[in-house]
């Protein structure tokens, strides 16, 4: 019988630790988070005074820039059809592939949740 008390404790033990472990990375993933989100503010601005900010402002390509998507997504409501995105300024020429890849792409990163078919909502 105590064999048992001394696994059930080593096991406590080692959860305890686990979950220890999980909330500092918790917290290390926030803090790196929220570095890249001020990390990508200053690219934003340097774009700007670099003359590539056009791309970045209105979330279309400027002349055969790449598209900003996530300026797109800034100009979307909070919920959100496929249709809406093309909607934006400059996109009404994207595939529709491109679209859904955009918005698959958000919904890995979590800036996006899937709500139903076909209805996104902004995280």
């Amino acid at each position: 019988m105590p064999r048992q008390a001394s696994s059930a404790s080593a096991y406590e033990h080692v959860r305890r630790q686990a979950v220890s472990a999980l909330n500092k990375l918790r917290a290390d993933i926030r803090s790196l988070e929220s570095e890249l989100s001020t990390l990508r503010k200053q690219e934003e601005q340097l774009l700007l005074v670099a003359g590539e900010g056009r791309a970045a402002t209105d979330g279309g390509p400027a002349r055969g820039g790449r598209t900003n998507w996530r300026a797109v997504l800034e100009k979307l409501p909070k919920r959100f059809k496929a249709s809406d995105v093309r909607s934006v300024r400059g996109l009404a020429n994207k595939g529709s592939g491109e679209i859904f890849a955009a918005i698959t792409r958000w919904i890995d990163s979590g800036a996006v949740k899937r709500k139903e078919r076909g209805v996104y909502e902004r995280a």
